[in-house]
C-alpha cells in the first residue's frame, strides 16, 4: 500500500484496523464478483430469458433504492462493527441456499430474486458502515489514498472474479455460489479483529427514522457540489448497471462460452484495477473539476465503440477503458463527502446520497432486459450512449462543478 502520511500518523500499511478491514474485504469482494459473474449465466442457462436475468439483477440492486434512507440513521445509531460482521454472515447464508436448492433440483428464479435482494441488502448496510467508519480509522490526509486502495481492492477482485466465476460455472453451476458463501464467512471472522471504536462523535439520538433521514437529505441540499455530483453519479450508474447485462447477452449471442464471458468481464475489470492503482497518485495532480467533467466525456466517447466489434476480448478491452477512469471519479467524490460531512451525520448523508445515486440501478437492470428484448444490443447501446452524452453536457455546464475546490493533499 502507498505510504502517504501526515505528521504523527503511521503509514496505511501499518494501520492495523485499516489493514484488517481491507484484507477481509479482498476475500469477500472476490467471492461476490465470482457469484455476480455466475448469476446471469445461471438465469440464462435456466430460463434462456434476458428479462429474467434483468429481474434478478434488479432485485440485487433494489435495496439501494428502498433501504438506503432508513439504513443510514441505523448505521449512525447501532454498533458499526456488529453491522459489518452481521452483513457478511447473512449474505453468506443467502448465497449458500443456491447450491443447496440446485442439489435438491428445486432452484427457481423466485429464489434467485430473494437471494439477490438479501445480498444487496447486506451490501447496503456494510457499505454504509464501512464508509462511516473509514474516516475514524484513517487520518483525513490519508483518506483519498485509503479510498483509492479500496477501489483497487474491489477492482482487483472483479479482475480475478470474472474469469474464476466463468470457469467455476463451466465446471459445476454450484461452485461459484459455494465459494462466495465461504468468502463471506471468512470475511466475517476477519472482522472480529477490529479494535477501534468505529465512530468519532456521539451516538445518533433515537429520533424517528423519517426525521433522521430528512437530516441527511437537508445536508445534501445545502451543498451544491455534493448535490450535483450525486445526480451525475446516478446517471452514470444507470448506464453502467445496464451495460454489464448488455455485454453478457451480446457476447453470448455471438457464441461466447461461459469461460470466455468470464474472461471478458475480467478484462473489463482489469481496467478498473489499473485505474484504482493510478488514482492513488493521479488524484493529487488533477483538479476535481477536470475529473468530474472529463470522466463523463470519456465515457460518452467510449460507449459507441462496443458496436464496432463482436469479439468478447475486444468488448472486454473497451470495457476496461471505461473502467479505468471510474476509480478517479469515485476517489474525488467520496473524499469530498467523507471530509465535509460531520462523522455523526455520515451514515445518514451517505444513505441519502446512495438512495439517489445507486437507487437507479434496478431501473438500469430492468431497462436493459426490456431494451434487449425489444431493440437488441445495438439499440440498447445507442440508448445508453445518449444518456451518457446528456450527463456529460450537464457536468460541463454545472456551476457547482466548475467551482469545485481542491481536495487536501497528504
Amino acid at each position: 500500500m502507498t505510504r502517504v502520511t501526515e505528521p504523527g500518523a503511521p503509514p496505511l500499511w501499518r494501520n492495523r484496523d485499516f489493514v484488517t478491514l481491507w484484507s477481509g474485504q479482498v476475500v469477500s469482494a472476490l467471492g461476490a464478483r465470482i457469484s455476480a459473474t455466475a448469476m446471469p449465466l445461471l438465469v440464462l442457462a435456466t430460463t434462456g430469458s434476458a428479462a429474467d436475468a434483468g429481474l434478478v439483477a434488479a432485485a440485487g440492486t433494489l435495496p439501494f433504492l428502498v433501504a438506503q434512507l432508513p439504513a443510514g440513521p441505523l448505521v449512525d445509531r447501532w454498533d458499526r462493527r456488529r453491522i459489518l460482521r452481521a452483513s457478511e454472515a447473512l449474505a453468506g447464508l443467502a448465497l449458500l441456499s443456491v447450491p443447496i436448492a440446485q442439489w435438491l433440483d428445486a432452484l427457481t428464479v423466485a429464489q434467485l430474486v430473494v437471494v439477490a435482494f438479501v445480498q444487496g441488502m447486506c451490501a447496503v448496510f456494510f457499505g454504509l458502515a464501512e464508509t462511516a467508519a473509514l474516516p475514524v480509522i484513517v487520518p483525513a490526509a490519508q483518506l483519498p489514498t485509503a479510498l483509492a486502495q479500496n477501489e483497487a481492492r474491489g477492482r482487483g477482485a472483479a479482475l480475478a472474479g470474472g474469469p474464476i466465476g466463468g470457469l467455476l460455472f463451466g465446471l459445476d453451476r454450484t461452485l461459484p455460489f459455494l465459494v462466495d458463501a465461504i468468502s463471506y464467512a471468512a470475511a466475517s471472522v476477519a472482522l472480529l479483529s477490529l479494535r477501534k471504536e468505529l465512530r468519532s462523535g456521539p451516538v445518533a439520538p433515537a429520533e424517528p427514522l423519517w426525521r433522521a433521514t430528512a437530516a441527511g437529505l437537508r445536508w445534501i441540499w445545502r451543498h451544491p457540489l455534493i448535490r450535483a455530483a450525486i445526480l451525475l453519479i446516478a446517471a452514470s450508474n444507470l448506464v453502467f448497471q445496464a451495460l454489464v447485462l448488455v455485454l453478457v447477452v451480446l457476447a453470448q449471442r455471438r457464441g461466447a462460452t461461459a469461460g470466455e464471458i468470464g474472461t471478458m468481464l475480467g478484462v473489463y475489470s482489469g481496467g478498473g484495477l489499473l485505474g484504482a492503482l493510478a488514482a492513488t497518485r493521479l488524484h493529487r495532480h488533477l483538479s476535481p473539476k477536470m475529473v468530474i467533467i472529463g470522466v463523463n466525456w470519456i465515457w460518452t466517447a467510449l460507449l459507441p465503440l462496443f458496436l464496432l466489434t463482436t469479439n468478447a476480448l475486444q468488448i472486454g478491452a473497451i470495457g476496461a477503458a471505461t473502467a479505468f477512469v471510474g476509480p478517479l471519479w469515485n476517489v474525488v467524490i467520496v473524499s469530498y463527502s467523507a471530509l465535509l460531512v460531520p462523522n455523526e451525520l455520515l451514515g445518514r448523508v451517505t444513505s441519502a446520497a446512495m438512495t439517489v445515486s445507486w437507487g437507479v440501478m434496478p431501473i438500469g437492470s430492468l431497462g436493459a432486459g426490456l431494451l434487449l428484448a425489444g431493440a437488441g444490443p445495438t439499440g440498447t447501446i445507442l440508448t445508453l450512449t445518449g444518456v451518457m452524452l446528456a450527463t456529460a453536457v450537464a457536468a460541463t455546464i454545472s456551476p457547482a462543478v466548475r467551482r469545485a475546490p481542491p481536495l487536501p493533499r497528504g
